[in-house]
């Protein structure tokens, strides 16, 4: 079984300023006809289809020209198609089951009653049965009901109870599809500017839980790695969406799956941008002296070391480059500043800085009461370190 594995398309997005309209149908085109030359067996869209829950109607009619357009060159090849939290649940799961005779499958929403089940969809090569498991974003109020749990629900647990409800076959070959934020006991994967942070790591899910799996289609983090072993993979962005991911190459993940028992083996296809991406640094003149034909017209982050102030210099950059996403100044004077701003900065009140998340996250302000027990805690702690 050979399927290709990629997420995070973010359609409808936006680099800085810019419309990436052109480069998203550019880049889309060449997964469609990466899929028509290697004749894969499926494709897993591991979520973030769309940019915004309520995409614009441009990029639902590209979205829509990529699965007419894939279909019309690779009729026979399923894709499997989960959401991410990005994506409005509702309104991928629109014509599911129309699209579902074609052999396009997508679950939008995690099962939240009793009757319900993860979508699983089961293909077959000559060593047996691939079983594909679509599990879309997770938040724990998705299935707080269906696992009969209190509020205090978290996102690991909410992940595990809706996998053991499951009755998994382990002598099978099982792939699951899946857009979390996973992590292997204390390492990290590491992310890019472009991901949204969720402050405290509250939406972390060990790898463990997915111990049932052969392999693991991750979407969510923008840069491809494993994270914990090899075959839980996050495959990464097939385009570039922040000055961070600059010199990351971007690609599809293509596993193969042979005989159960055996490791997948993992290559990947490189996918090259209609547009690059790019750092350029130095001196207005040394920054205009390197325009050439290759990167007049990329994304780019420029950064200015001149001493004194140049006159006009952002125009004078937009006259030589196209897209430039920002101009950074970084010299004598603005390093002074910065480090004056540092120095003058006061550590704030932790129990203040508790508060203020705990706003975030319960949608209500604190108790007087718990804003006295975390007092008592923070105190403690100042204490513990007074003392160590």
């Amino acid at each position: 079984m050979r399927f290709f594995h990629i997420s995070d398309l973010h359609i409808g997005k936006q680099l800085h300023r810019y419309s990436m309209r052109s480069e998203q149908e550019d880049i889309l085109n060449k997964i469609v006809c990466a899929v028509k030359k290697e004749q894969p067996d499926a494709i897993a869209i591991a979520g973030d289809i769309y940019d915004k829950s309520v995409p614009s109607a441009e990029a639902v009619a590209l979205f829509d020209h990529f699965l007419t357009v894939m279909k019309e060159q690779a009729p026979q090849v399923p894709l499997l198609i989960i959401a991410g939290n990005h994506d409005s649940a509702e309104r991928l799961d629109y014509a599911r089951e129309l699209l579902t005779k074609n052999q396009v499958y997508i679950s939008g929403m995690p099962p939240r009653t009793e009757g319900e089940y993860l979508k699983k969809v089961t293909l077959q090569d000559a060593y047996g049965a691939v079983n594909f498991y679509l599990m879309p974003f997770i938040k724990p109020f998705f299935v707080r009901s269906l696992l009969k749990e209190s509020d205090t629900l978290t996102y690991d647990a909410a992940v595990r109870g809706v996998l053991a409800r499951e009755q998994i076959d382990r002598t099978e070959r099982n792939v699951i599809l899946s857009h979390q934020f996973y992590v292997a006991g204390g390492s990290r994967p590491k992310t890019s500017e472009s991901e949204i942070a969720v402050a405290g790591g509250i939406d972390e899910v060990d790898v463990s839980v997915l111990a049932p799996f052969d392999y693991a289609a991750l979407g969510h983090i923008h840069r491809p790695q494993k994270i914990g072993k090899e075959q839980y993979r996050y495959c990464g962005t097939p385009l570039k969406y922040s000055v961070s991911e600059e010199h990351q190459a971007k690609s599809i993940t293509c596993v193969e799956l042979k005989e159960k028992g055996t490791e997948p083996v993992i290559t990947q296809i490189g996918l090259e941008p209609l547009r690059e991406l790019r750092s350029l640094r130095g001196t207005l003149s040394e920054v205009l002296s390197l325009a050439t034909e290759e990167n007049k017209d990329d994304f780019l982050s420029i950064t200015l070391t001149d001493e004194i102030d140049p006159y006009q210099p952002k125009e004078r950059l937009m006259e030589v480059y196209s897209h430039i996403l920002e101009v950074r100044v970084d010299n004598a004077r603005t390093r002074r500043i910065l480090s004056e701003a540092v120095e003058e900065l006061k550590l704030e009140d932790p129990v203040e800085v508790f508060a203020q998340f705990f706003e975030n996250m319960q949608a209500r302000p604190m108790s007087e009461a718990e804003k006295r027990v975390m007092t008592e805690i923070f105190a403690k702690a100042a204490e513990g370190e007074a003392n160590g």
